[in-house]
């Protein structure tokens, strides 16, 4: 009998860690939308034509998502931060990462920079986040904290509770 009970309860937890998602990491977002979880995506998105690894990004006060996907180029990696209220790129280089208008190429994609949903000041603020910065966990932190503010209006995304 105590074998039976062990191996169900083995059982359940093999199987409740096969569901479970990747947590690389949480912390503050210091916006409306409140902490956030950054989780691992089992699988690569593609985009533009190319597989790309991807983060998805939660806040604890509304139930928008954001993924980002990670492009490596030559002298830089791209990050395309996509959600269904504003999609952005931040960039990443040897000299500086910051944000930018996503390129026009992924609007066949649906994707695209709107004006209309952009904080203009803040866009400008975040064309130089930091120095350097060729960590993708840092950089994803640093996404998650900076993004709400891209936002033009952040009270509309929230959950109502």
């Amino acid at each position: 009998m105590k074998r039976m009970v062990l191996s169900a309860v083995l059982l359940i937890l093999i199987c409740t860690a096969s569901f479970a998602k990747k947590i690389v990491a949480e912390g503050k977002s210091y916006s409306a939308l409140g902490d956030y979880k950054i989780e691992a995506m089992d699988k690569a998105i593609v985009l533009n034509g190319k597989e790309l690894d991807a983060f998805v990004i939660s806040y604890q006060n509304t139930g928008m998502k954001v993924t980002v996907a990670i492009e490596k180029t030559k002298n830089c990696k791209n990050y395309y931060v996509l959600s269904d209220n504003l999609s952005v790129m931040y960039v990443c280089n040897k000299n500086y990462f910051g944000v930018e208008r996503l390129c026009k190429n992924l609007e066949k994609e649906g994707y695209e920079t709107l004006n209309d949903q952009l904080n203009n000041a803040e866009y400008f603020h975040q064309k130089l986040i930091t120095s350097g910065g060729d960590n993708d966990l840092n950089n994803s932190r640093l996404i998650a904290a900076y993004f709400p503010f891209l936002l033009k209006d952040q009270t509309s995304v929230l959950a109502i509770k």
